[in-house]
């Protein structure tokens, strides 16, 4: 297992200080604020830890509604709102310097037999074929805003093998392309035992990454690290349908229907590498091009 890996479940093992209390730190992100999947994944695990262990998450909604000071600690305070025979709810709020910056509501259930059928798997290239980031992002340094921003978006993602199957916004910079993008990601190294919620958690702070990466597609935009766009994400919504590991490649196959208002709407499904549909997410952010 990477120190970096390490460093990230650390970052998700919460210090309970009071029942339905919890305190998270930050990491390195590459923009100097929270990184709103860190966040995400903090509330999930928050809310799991309140949660009877026949029970998985199935479905979470979420707002970001501050940005987050990365130098400060984030207190996370669960609200249990309903224990039923087959259902779970939780509220959760994040809290920094008295003020919230985050809401997420998670739904578990008890595991059941049901009616089951997918969509089919879209084609995407053999995940070991593609470059590592570390191959990949030094060919793109002269077009990033300052030099070090190849480091920073290295050591930012270094708990995750994330590897483009499509050509990354700022590799189409100036040219509109279709709004759609594939990345592979696993998590650095092999992770121990089989807890669901600390796979479906990893999967969560990965799900933010890159987004809305096809909003960006659609207008040759090259994204944060190029400043050709500033932004943000305001809500955040998972469904989780069928087993994973966040060890094992997982297919992120990621597209925009829209975009208007100074706002663009991205949607995806995880799948994993045998085809099975794990994972549906939709965000919305802030998209805005910069003021001259």
């Amino acid at each position: 297992m990477s120190e970096a890996l390490t460093g990230l479940l650390d970052l998700l093992d919460l210090e309970q200080i009071e029942e339905n209390i919890f305190r998270g730190t930050s990491r390195t992100s590459l923009v100097p604020r929270v990184f709103g999947g860190q966040v995400a994944a903090q509330a999930l695990v928050a809310a799991g830890r309140t949660v009877p262990g026949d029970r998985t998450a199935h479905s979470l909604h979420s707002y970001f509604l501050r940005t987050g000071d990365p130098g400060a600690p984030i207190v996370y305070s669960v609200d249990r709102i309903r224990d039923g025979r087959s259902f779970t709810t939780r509220r959760v709020v994040a809290v920094q310097h008295g003020q919230p910056i985050f809401h997420l509501s998670a739904s578990f259930q008890v595991h059941e037999e049901g009616l089951d059928h997918q969509v089919a798997m879209p084609h995407a290239p053999d995940p070991e074929g593609l470059p590592t980031a570390a191959e990949a992002l030094p060919a793109y340094r002269d077009l990033f805003s300052d030099a070090g921003t190849v480091e920073r978006l290295l050591e930012s993602r270094a708990a995750v093998d994330l590897r483009y199957a499509t050509t990354p916004p700022w590799g189409t910079i100036g040219e509109p392309v279709e709004p759609r993008s594939q990345v592979w990601f696993r998590t650095a190294g092999k992770l121990e035992g089989d807890d669901p919620l600390l796979h479906t958690c990893l999967a969560t702070y990965v799900s933010d990454m890159t987004l809305l990466d096809s909003v960006l597609l659609a207008h040759g935009r090259g994204g944060w690290a190029v400043g050709d766009v500033v932004g943000a994400s305001l809500d955040h919504a998972m469904w989780f349908h069928r087993p994973f590991r966040a060890d094992e490649w997982l297919l992120y196959d990621q597209d925009s229907p829209t975009s208007h208002g100074g706002r663009g709407l991205g949607q995806a499904r995880i799948w994993t590498q045998d085809g099975r549909l794990a994972v549906t997410v939709i965000q919305e952010g802030v998209v805005r091009v910069p003021r001259a």
